[in-house]
């Protein structure tokens, strides 16, 4: 029996709500909870960004989410500034704590709440859980957001190497780097009117040209592992869906190099 057009339509329409990705981690940095602001939090950012999250996981999405903690604190600066490097990073680790804990309120005082875990690499037992892997694991499987704080728990190390590692501990299978910019420039689009943004970009040629979206270590990381990473404009309210969904937006590192 031939289908009817409507339950072709049916079929399409529901085909084209079907997330690419079944387990992702979203990678945030500290300053994209500032907005426009200089330091610290900006309340309406973090829940503009807690919707966008439920949203894809009410589609059935499994996130997780890495933190940094540059509006607050970066441990860079404070080495630069004479503070022993691992106390600054330390200082730095505390601070995306303090950006996972905001976040968790954020997702959980939602009108349908999203159930919010923070695992802390370093122990803080009275406000975060202690990061193990399976436990993680279990909480995405779960449809509870996930969200890392304290880094790897260890100096020296960004965040974005901590997206990268604890991408591949819990088998994520993009991670989403969410910036200010909506993709990779061949070169710094502030100072040059003609850059070029690419929309694909292998990790060779990230790393060889030194694109400084994400360190070298995670590209390294991500490479090493067989996890691509998007890099996109969080700005835009609806492009983590449209990524999950599986729309051209920003930049995709993993593939061959093309630019727009």
């Amino acid at each position: 029996m031939n289908a009817t057009t409507a339950e072709i339509a049916k079929e399409t329409k529901s085909a084209s709500t079907i997330p690419k990705y079944k387990r992702i981690l979203l990678k945030l940095s500290g300053e994209a909870l500032m907005g426009d602001r200089s330091f610290g939090i900006d309340p309406e950012v973090v829940q503009d960004i807690a919707l966008q999250v439920a949203e894809i996981v009410k589609d059935g999405t499994e996130v997780a989410i890495v933190v940094g903690g540059g509006n607050i604190f970066r441990g860079i600066n404070g080495a630069d500034k004479g503070m022993d490097r691992a106390t600054a990073d330390y200082i730095g680790m505390i601070a995306t704590v303090m950006n996972a804990l905001t976040l968790q309120d954020a997702f959980e005082h939602l009108d349908e709440p999203i159930q919010t875990r923070v695992m802390s690499a370093i122990a803080m037992q009275e406000i975060a859980e202690p990061y193990i892997r399976r436990r993680a694991i279990r909480h995405l499987e779960n449809n509870r957001v996930v969200i890392f704080g304290a880094g790897s728990g260890n100096p020296y190390f960004t965040t974005d190497t901590t997206a990268a590692l604890r991408g591949a501990e819990i088998n994520a299978e993009v991670i989403l780097k969410a910036t200010k910019v909506d993709g990779i420039y061949d070169s710094d689009p502030k100072k040059n009117p003609d850059a070029k943004r690419f929309q694909t970009v292998s990790f060779d040629h990230a790393l060889i040209h030194d694109l400084r979206v994400m360190d070298a270590t995670a590209f390294a990381l991500c490479k090493e592992n067989g996890i691509p990473i998007i890099v996109f404009d969080l700005g835009v309210t609806g492009n983590i869906r449209r990524v999950i969904m599986g729309e051209s937006i920003g930049t995709y590192v993993g593939g061959s190099c093309e630019i727009n």
